[in-house]
């Protein structure tokens, strides 16, 4: 692993600063892929509940679906997302920035649909429409700032955005000015709606 001292954040795609647990849900991105999208989500598994390792599980194919009610609506289910940040703001790795992560599912934005193709995806631990807290708030601050210093990114976006009237994750929990300004951003990197007025 790099030395963060160095200021090596990074090591084939892989963050120094997060816990890594290699998910087998990834594939290639296309070689002509521009990754300057951060997607943001949120899951907690099952919906609502906090603390446990089912979102990890989930990822490494390894969740009981028989463990929960809700699990068995989303049985067989295969994906897995860049990064998870949990309520305390720990920070876990599944997939290498350099590969395809399954987050996003049928989506489009910024003029091109597939976003899994070129974009970066970060779960919150959370409820669609339940605010985040201050440690994940400073965790996705730091998170984002380095992947800005690694890849072009230019938007920043909900899975609400890529995929609207199929995904409202994170919802209106999350606040967007609050990102914005945490990481000292134009309002062009957001979502047209997530602007403030007269931005």
């Amino acid at each position: 692993m790099p030395n963060p001292m160095t200021g090596n954040l990074w090591q084939d795609g892989w963050y120094c600063h997060a816990t890594r647990l290699d998910s087998p849900n990834f594939g290639p991105r296309p070689p002509t892929a521009h990754i300057d999208l951060i997607v943001l989500h949120s899951i907690s598994l099952p919906p609502g509940r906090y603390g446990g390792n089912e979102v990890q599980q989930l990822f490494m194919n390894q969740l009981n679906w028989q463990a929960d009610p809700y699990f068995q609506t989303i049985e067989g289910l295969t994906v897995s997302s860049h990064f998870y940040v949990r309520r305390d703001g720990a920070l876990w790795q599944f997939v290498s920035c350099n590969d395809r992560a399954w987050h996003a599912g049928a989506s489009a934005y910024r003029g091109r649909a597939n976003c899994n193709d070129d974009s970066i995806g970060i779960e919150l631990e959370g409820l669609e429409g339940e605010p985040f807290d201050e440690a994940q708030y400073a965790t996705l601050g730091t998170l984002c700032d380095a992947l800005m210093q690694q890849h072009p990114i230019a938007h920043l976006a909900g899975h609400e955005h890529i995929a609207p009237g199929r995904k409202s994750d994170p919802g209106p929990g999350f606040d967007w000015q609050k990102f914005q300004y945490q990481l000292g951003l134009s309002a062009q990197y957001l979502p047209v709606a997530c602007r403030s007025k007269g931005t």
